[in-house]
């Protein structure tokens, strides 16, 4: 449900020279706010990189879960050849340098997969080569490891896998609410632009119109110059007055087409594509809450994400500063079976124990306190990223606050606007009836004529501004307060 503000009377001639001043645009349908920012949003330049940067980050999140699934690889050398003079250790202990050909081969499959409780690396492989030797001793040897099930852990150091496994929900999330927002501000912006065209249209039929009117009054001076019932001074104000408001006519008729270009920019449409515009004098009577504005910012604005993601990042960098440098161990161990033979059959028969165990000690002895500082700098970072969050969401509550109340008062302020257009146009009507009776000065008829271009002007802003605090409303609160729901 909504409250019309009426446009004055000078306003709705507006509208109509609109259409009446374009013939080449005879059968367009004016393009309505709501459709324009429905253009700009899906056609628009800028909408399509918000896209994109949405979809890049939703396949990084694809990318990443699919990274945390088991994953199976194969890698091999197929073949490696060397041909050179070795050194051969002879039976009775004396050492002779032989040619020889040698051709390497060897292929593995192997199936790994993150442990997302400790990090570590859990593997199943297979593999098998085949070594070939010619020269004075050739011979050919296959070698097979049909499985082996292993596991490699890393001791007292960062669980990389865990940090990231907490970071990407945030950082999806915070992707998607920026998307919202960049379409809110997309909103804003288009807004803006539609009534530059729709301010700029309104400028040039009243410039013309002034024009119209000035010439009227300039030819009807001239007779009563003529007869001598006005002096010279206000016939040369009444041609002044004629003057200026031609030279005002073609700057707004300048400013109209820029401002239409813009809007076509804005909307991807072709630079020569007919288009108009009508205001929406229909406002919606929103009553905004200051407190449920802010409760809905804090739940739906890209800033508190991008804030919880600060803290899990500074959070990580404290945790590798304390486990990256010190004291660490890696434990690997494996478990599986193996043989060789002259013949690929002989490399799966008889097949032995393979077993392997490995425990690596990383112990620092002399930092001079590298390890101490870099923790400090960490904890630094991270009080100065606990700061600038809470920086950030008191802007963040202020901005939806405030936005609140200027809907209210831009509401208020357009009421105010519309009134005095209509009572300045009513009076410039008085005014311009009462000096063709010769009534009043021409000095009086002019500053009515001014009053009324102002009146005008001002209500045009407000309905501009209005809007604009509409859409300022989303755009700080993710929230339609229309439908009561959040915007998806």
């Amino acid at each position: 449900m909504g409250i019309a503000f009426r446009p004055s009377a000078a306003a709705r001639l507006a509208v109509l020279l609109l259409v009446a001043a374009a013939p080449d645009l005879a059968g367009q349908q004016p393009l309505t706010l709501a459709e324009a920012i429905a253009r700009a949003s899906e056609e628009g330049y800028q909408a399509r990189a918000a896209r994109a940067t949405r979809d890049a980050a939703r396949y990084r999140e694809q990318s990443f879960y699919s990274g945390l699934l088991p994953q199976l690889s194969l890698d091999g050398t197929v073949p490696s050849y060397n041909r050179s003079i070795i050194r051969v250790l002879q039976p009775d202990g004396s050492t002779l340098f032989r040619p020889q050909d040698q051709t390497n081969a060897e292929l593995g499959l192997t199936l790994s997969q993150k442990l997302p409780v400790t990090g570590g690396d859990f593997f199943i492989s297979s593999s098998l080569a085949r070594l070939q030797v010619s020269g004075t001793q050739s011979f050919r040897s296959w070698s097979s490891t049909p499985v082996t099930i292993g596991l490699r852990q890393n001791v007292f150091r960062p669980n990389l896998t865990g940090w990231d496994r907490r970071a990407q929900p945030v950082r999806s999330e915070l992707a998607e609410r920026q998307f919202l927002e960049a379409r809110e501000i997309i909103a804003l912006e288009t807004t803006g632009l539609y009534f530059d065209v729709y301010s700029a249209r309104v400028e040039l039929d009243n410039a013309t119109q002034n024009a119209a009117v000035n010439d009227t009054l300039y030819t009807l001076n001239q007779g009563r110059y003529n007869v001598g019932r006005i002096g010279e001074n206000d016939l040369l104000q009444s041609e002044l007055a004629l003057l200026r408001a031609r030279t005002s006519a073609d700057a707004a008729r300048l400013g109209y087409d820029r401002a239409l270009a813009s809007l076509r920019l804005a909307l991807n449409m072709d630079p020569g594509a007919p288009l108009t515009v009508i205001a929406p004098v229909d406002v919606p009577g929103l009553e905004v809450d200051t407190a449920r504005a802010v409760a809905e910012a804090l739940r739906n604005r890209a800033s508190v994400s991008d804030a919880e993601l600060q803290d899990v990042l500074a959070r990580r960098r404290v945790t590798e500063a304390r486990l990256g440098t010190g004291v660490g161990a890696t434990v690997q161990a494996s478990y599986g079976f193996n043989a060789t033979g002259a013949n690929f059959d002989n490399a799966y028969t008889n097949l032995l124990e393979a077993r392997q165990f490995s425990l690596s000690v990383q112990v620092p002895l002399v930092q001079w306190g590298a390890r101490k500082e870099s923790v400090r700098a960490a904890e630094a970072d991270r009080e100065r990223v606990t700061n600038l969050t809470r920086q950030t969401l008191e802007e963040t509550m202020q901005e939806a606050h405030f936005s609140a109340l200027q809907l209210a008062q831009a509401r208020r302020n357009l009421a105010l606007s519309a009134k005095s257009d209509s009572v300045a146009t009513k009076r410039f009507e008085v005014a311009y009836n009462r000096y063709v009776i010769g009534r009043i000065t021409i000095d009086i008829l002019y500053i009515a004529q001014a009053e009324k271009d102002q009146a005008l002007s001002q209500y045009v802003q407000a309905l501009r501004g209005y809007w604009l605090a509409y859409y300022g409303v989303r755009r700080s609160t993710l929230y339609d307060f229309a439908r009561d729901q959040p915007i998806r």
